[in-house]
């Protein structure tokens, strides 16, 4: 056998050995050395801090797993991005070296085009339609939308509706907007949204946004009332609109590759704890996004009702012009949902 070929069989095997490797760091095996059924641990890698209704919510999940399991499957959760950003966990799960992770709908558009409807601004009548687009046959076919990318959503997790806020200009209609550098995510729909609106779109990591507000690189920013109270925007952001531009939901997706390497029954308990989660978790956000806007006005925040059908008038071109024939459908049906 010659030099090349070996090298070239050495890193093949050195390659899956690694493979395996890595996949049994995050799914510890169902067997013990025995033959018998040992504990079954999955790994959930996500950015959230852990007073956040999302983390607290993935706790409640890990607890009724093991109660439904019997204490046979558990989840060890890694929050506050210890195990990589919101888009090297999804990366993670794609090669099967992490089991599950949280990310946005948003952070989704990356990997599926189809997943940019989220983050369309007034696609949702109310929060009401909104839960009953994801909860029925849109929202399900949504979820396994990343199957052949070996990303499967196991449910939704409410995120709110994201709103602007501002140092120095209040936001009452579009055209207050104009001119003003507002920080997005980087997504091409929520830049191509703020463009419309008349603003200066400028995607910087959330992590960076404070010290971004404060120094003047941008004029303002656009989230849920909760984000923007545990990350005290409040101390440098004195008007807060709700215009309720968008409602992304998160999303708590699995390795396809781990998915289908559990036993149906563990499946079927995985389900079943995140679909319960996800009722936990509604309760946690409403009570937290009704005290953020308490605490907001308590810290000298102005909160503005204004007129939404002004914004969504303004962003109505975006939509109509909308090129993707996948997206355009999805709107079509999501605007039938009654």
């Amino acid at each position: 056998m010659n030099k090349g070929l070996s090298y070239f069989i050495g890193g093949i095997l050195v390659g899956s050995l690694l493979a395996t490797v890595g996949f049994s760091i995050f799914l510890r095996g169902q067997q013990n050395a025995g033959g018998g059924t040992s504990r079954l641990v999955l790994k959930l890698g996500h950015g959230l801090d852990t007073g956040h209704p999302v983390h607290k919510a993935m706790v409640y999940m890990k607890d009724r797993l093991e109660e439904l399991s019997s204490g046979s499957v558990s989840i060890d959760i890694y929050p506050s991005s210890v195990l990589g950003s919101e888009v090297q966990c999804i990366e993670q799960l794609q090669n099967g070296s992490l089991a599950m992770t949280k990310t946005s709908a948003a952070a989704m558009e990356n990997f599926i085009p189809a997943m940019s409807v989220f983050a369309l601004p007034y696609v949702f009548r109310d929060s009401d339609h909104y839960w009953k687009v994801l909860n029925g046959e849109i929202g399900k076919a949504m979820l396994k939308k990343g199957e052949s990318k070996f990303l499967r959503g196991l449910c939704y997790y409410d995120a709110g509706s994201r709103n602007f806020y501002t140092k120095d200009t209040p936001i009452r209609t579009p055209d207050d907007l104009k001119g003003l550098k507002i920080r997005v995510m980087p997504s091409k729909t929520a830049m191509d949204m703020v463009k419309a609106l008349g603003g200066a779109p400028t995607p910087i990591a959330w992590g960076e946004l404070y010290s971004a507000l404060a120094q003047g690189t941008v004029d303002g920013a656009e989230n849920n009332p909760p984000s923007f109270t545990s990350n005290k925007h409040y101390e440098v952001c004195k008007h807060f609109s709700l215009d309720g531009h968008t409602r992304i939901p998160d999303m708590l997706m699995i390795s396809s590759k781990v998915w289908n390497k559990l036993d149906p029954q563990v499946q079927t308990w995985v389900q079943q704890a995140a679909d319960e989660s996800v009722v936990f978790q509604r309760k946690l956000w409403e009570e937290k996004t009704i005290e953020s806007l308490k605490q907001a006005k308590a810290e000298g925040v102005t909160v503005y009702e204004v007129d939404t059908a002004a914004f969504a008038a303004r962003v109505a071109p975006l939509l109509a012009g909308i090129e993707n024939p996948e997206v355009r459908d999805l709107l079509k049906n999501i605007a039938e949902v009654k």
